[in-house]
Order: structure tokens, then C-alpha cells, then sequence
């Protein structure tokens, strides 16, 4: 299917809808003061492993010295530390620590806490619908969000 097999109206009321999902969900009461860039970051150092700050300036679309300083800030918290690589020692590599590892768990749990609270003020027969579609779409969901930037770009 191409882009102009899409249906472009389902696809902008999709938009519309996690537009406004994912604006309650920065919204959650989560522990710790993370920008939404600190706090991504540090969920792919916990999730995917060390990497190198190159690495993590370009995932998260910001200059090195920007993610130089964000990662010196979340060091300060104790939340992530630099490590020589063990393939190359001349290579730093930014992994997250047992405590930044624990915020994120922390930040995960509060959010599918207050998500479940959400789901469960909905009646039973949205909630049924909802959670049907959802385990349906699962694996698409994450394929979607899997894929490169690049393959984002209708040029």
C-alpha cells in the first residue's frame, strides 16, 4: 500500500486522537524532573543499553553539546554514568545506573497506573472495544514506532 492508498481522513482523526492521548500522558504525575528529552533518553539507556553520546545526540535529534549537557545533568543526579567501552577502551559510552534504571521502572508504573485509572472510567463497552482493537493492533503499533525516521518522510 502507497501513500495514496492510505485513507488520509482516518488517518488525520488517528492523529488527532494520540495528539490529544499523548499530551494527558506528559501530563501524568510521574516521579522525577525530566525534560521529555532527559526522560527519553534515559528510558533508551535503560531499555537498549550504553551508547555513545554521538549515538544518543543523533536518536534524539539534538546537537552533541546539548547531549553533553543533558547527560553531565542526569550524571549529577546519579541517574547515568560514563563508562569506558569494553570493545575499545579509548570509547566513553553513557549507560544508566541501578537508580536510573529504577526511575524509569518508577516513571512507567505511575504512568500505566494513572493510564488504567483513565481506561477504567470508560464504560464496559468502550473498555471491551478499546482493549479488543488495541490487542489487534499491538504488533502494528509497534512496528510503526520501530521504524527509521526516514521511512516518516512523504517527499
Amino acid at each position: 500500500m502507497n501513500t495514496t492508498d492510505v485513507p488520509l481522513a482516518a488517518i488525520d482523526s488517528l492523529a488527532t486522537g494520540l495528539e490529544h492521548l499523548f499530551t494527558r500522558w506528559r501530563r501524568f504525575d510521574v516521579p522525577g524532573e525530566l525534560s521529555f528529552t532527559a526522560a527519553a533518553t534515559l528510558r533508551g539507556l535503560a531499555h537498549d543499553g550504553p551508547s555513545r553520546l554521538t549515538d544518543l545526540a543523533e536518536h534524539e535529534t539534538v546537537s552533541q553539546p546539548a547531549m553533553t549537557q543533558l547527560v553531565t545533568r542526569l550524571e549529577g543526579q546519579g541517574l547515568v554514568e560514563r563508562v569506558k567501552d569494553p570493545a575499545d577502551a579509548r570509547v566513553v559510552l553513557v549507560r544508566a545506573t541501578t537508580a536510573g534504571q529504577a526511575l524509569v521502572e518508577q516513571r512507567r508504573a505511575a504512568r500505566v497506573s494513572q493510564l488504567a485509572d483513565l481506561f477504567a472510567a470508560l464504560p464496559p463497552p468502550q473498555q471491551d472495544a478499546l482493549l479488543g482493537a488495541l490487542l489487534d493492533a499491538l504488533p502494528a503499533i509497534h512496528r510503526l514506532a520501530d521504524l527509521p525516521l526516514t521511512s516518516w518522510s512523504r517527499s
